[in-house]
């Protein structure tokens, strides 16, 4: 999956069914499931004190934020290719930077959103820090970007390739 300054969310055809099919199972039978809960634990009497519902009513509420969540990404979804290997950095690439020019300093991650995280490599999302950095550079330039304690870091490029997931 990829992630375009337009809004746009490029998916891989199975990352697109997975997604679908987990949005179908929580607006249908993961609904029944939670209503059945919440019912249950409100025949159990005084709501206040309710530990079962209170936890019950949470759950409800985080499933149907997941469910507006792919919504929005399957309705902004475009099923494609992985982007071409052309030695450029974009969302869909394995890439491998070294630290500050060190070639033994190195890390490989998947420039990509959270949703299409793979368990094989590290996720750094395009809107993070390196991600942004590193984003539309060609192998061999270098990138810098800001540390979280408001250093500069510099890397260089070292490969770019399409995901292969």
């Amino acid at each position: 999956m990829t992630q375009t300054s337009d809004n746009v969310t490029w998916l891989t055809q199975e990352a697109y069914d997975q997604l679908k099919t987990e949005l179908e199972y929580l607006s249908g039978p993961a609904r029944t499931e939670i209503s059945k809960k919440i019912e249950a634990a409100r025949e159990e009497g005084d709501l206040r004190e309710n530990g079962g519902y209170h936890a019950a009513k949470e759950e409800q509420g985080k499933q149907e934020l997941r469910v507006r969540q792919l919504t929005q990404l399957l309705q902004h979804a475009k099923v494609g290719e992985a982007p071409a290997d052309t030695g450029v950095v974009a969302p869909g690439m394995v890439v491998t930077i070294a630290f500050d020019g060190d070639p033994d300093d190195t890390v490989t991650f998947l420039l990509a959103s959270r949703e299409y995280a793979s368990s094989d490599v590290e996720t750094y999302s395009p809107q993070s820090p390196l991600g942004s950095a590193v984003l539309n550079k060609k192998v061999g330039q270098n990138a810098e970007y800001e540390l979280p304690n408001g250093r500069k870091a510099s890397v260089k490029i070292l490969e770019a390739k399409p995901y292969q997931g």
